[in-house]
């Protein structure tokens, strides 16, 4: 492969592996404002229309998703706060996975496996999103918006590992990575 061929190659890999990153920061930032988040939502949707003394008011079925999810909101903060710490537990996990992602984003050849890792989760978000969201009386239509974060974010991380691979033959090895196996065999 050429030089300028695969420096282009690299280039395409970094910059949708960025992407990837700042996408599951995103996701994991909007993980801990959740109940103002969804007061916002249902102000810009004039889903606020909705009460339960509207229950004549015609609407559509997630307008009185968002206005049930407020509520909901609303009332766990006030009687069980400590519940959003579960959110906060899942942004955390948003972050690190990111931070991980950096590695790809430095050497996506020597880290392939970091986006096989990512194409891994990003299948597993369609059952889980469809079996959990079931258990816990989520409308279909709101576990298919969930399911099209894994299918979306699938794209970009395999385009990355198909052209990470191409990559491999001509990476240069990192002198550090070397180094430290170079000390790891002699000690063994």
């Amino acid at each position: 492969m050429k030089t300028d061929q695969s420096q282009a190659l690299r280039h395409r890999v970094r910059r949708l592996t960025l992407l990837f990153i700042v996408g599951l920061m995103l996701s994991g930032a909007t993980a801990i404002p959740l109940e103002s988040e969804v007061s916002w939502l249902v102000r810009v949707t004039g889903a606020e229309r909705i009460t339960a003394a509207s229950a004549d008011v015609e609407a559509a079925a997630w307008e009185i998703w968002l206005v049930k999810a407020g509520d909901a909101l609303v009332k766990t903060r006030r009687r069980h706060p400590f519940l959003f710490y579960g959110t906060d537990w899942l942004a955390f996990g948003h972050f690190v996975i990111a931070i991980a992602f950096i590695g790809a984003l430095r050497e996506p050849a020597r880290n392939v496996w970091l986006f096989d890792f990512g194409l891994i989760a990003c299948a597993l978000v369609i059952p889980y999103a469809l079996i959990f969201g079931a258990m816990r009386g989520i409308p279909l239509w709101w576990r298919l918006i969930d399911c099209s974060f894994g299918v979306f974010r699938a794209i970009p991380l395999w385009f990355c590992r198909r052209w990470a691979l191409e990559l491999a033959p001509v990476e240069e090895p990192s002198p550090r990575f070397d180094a430290a196996q170079t000390r790891h065999s002699q000690a063994t």
